[in-house]
């Protein structure tokens, strides 16, 4: 039987449509040598938003001054953090950016860096015990990946300076369908939401401000095009199915 124009037509656009190139594929291509040195910028420092959550520790030589001022004893090396209980062994950051810590009143912590507040609480408990040793650190310190991911999630940030990659790392890294040029990062800040598309495949992304992760960051991996023809979603054998009996149909009514 001679093949028919119009199905020889779908089956060329159904493949060539399913191809995913190595290009869209490949990380960090690059022009010149493969040694080339890229410095990132420095990431900008975190600055505290409403509705995070602080971990405060205050150490002073009388353990009775200590505790009135910490969530948890001193003596507590590990702490396990959940949804449920961040605001029980946390200083939780109001709509308006402060705090409320026991005798010292509110304080305000709103975009402000986590170094700056860690140096006002100490100066405010001066007040209240000497030689205090102060420790801030944010309880709410996640990252969340959703999309073309492996492991679509929220992960913890356990390190200063996690980029990009390592965020997408903790996930799995993306799938094959995931749109390398389209990653999309959505990011809180005090002037609003900031949205930023930008691409991995190229080095330029090292030098952008986006490199770096921030608490709370939000990285979305827009599926590619050619997904609806993946092999294993697709319903191959129902199309050609379907072709062949509309070929044969059309060969007997001629």
């Amino acid at each position: 039987m001679k093949l028919n124009p119009f199905l020889f037509t779908i089956l060329i656009s159904v493949f060539l449509t399913s191809c995913v190139t190595n290009k869209k594929l490949t990380y960090l291509q690059y022009e010149g040598t493969a040694n080339a040195i890229v410095k990132p910028p420095a990431p900008k420092e975190y600055t505290i938003m409403p509705y995070d959550n602080l971990f405060i520790r205050v150490v002073t030589p009388d353990p009775q001054w200590s505790a009135m001022f910490n969530t948890l004893p001193v003596a507590s090396y590990s702490i396990t953090v959940t949804e449920q209980s961040a605001d029980i062994i946390s200083y939780p950051v109001d709509g308006e950016g402060y705090i409320q810590l026991p005798y010292a009143g509110k304080i305000k912590v709103g975009g402000k860096t986590l170094a700056t507040i860690t140096d006002e609480v100490g100066k405010v408990l001066k007040g209240y015990v000497a030689d205090a040793a102060v420790t801030v650190k944010m309880v709410n310190n996640y990252v969340s990946l959703i999309g073309e991911v492996q492991r679509p999630g929220r992960y913890p940030i356990y390190k200063d300076r996690m980029n990009i990659f390592q965020a997408l790392a903790m996930g799995g890294d993306l799938t094959i369908f995931g749109n390398r040029q389209k990653l999309q990062l959505i990011r809180q800040t005090s002037e609003g939401t900031i949205v930023r598309e930008f691409t991995l495949t190229d080095r330029s992304i090292m030098t952008s401000e986006f490199f770096y992760v921030m608490p709370n960051d939000v990285i979305y991996a827009k599926p590619m095009r050619g997904k609806f023809f993946h092999m294993d979603a697709f319903p191959y054998a129902v199309l050609l199915s379907t072709l062949t009996t509309f070929v044969l149909m059309w060969n007997v009514l001629k």
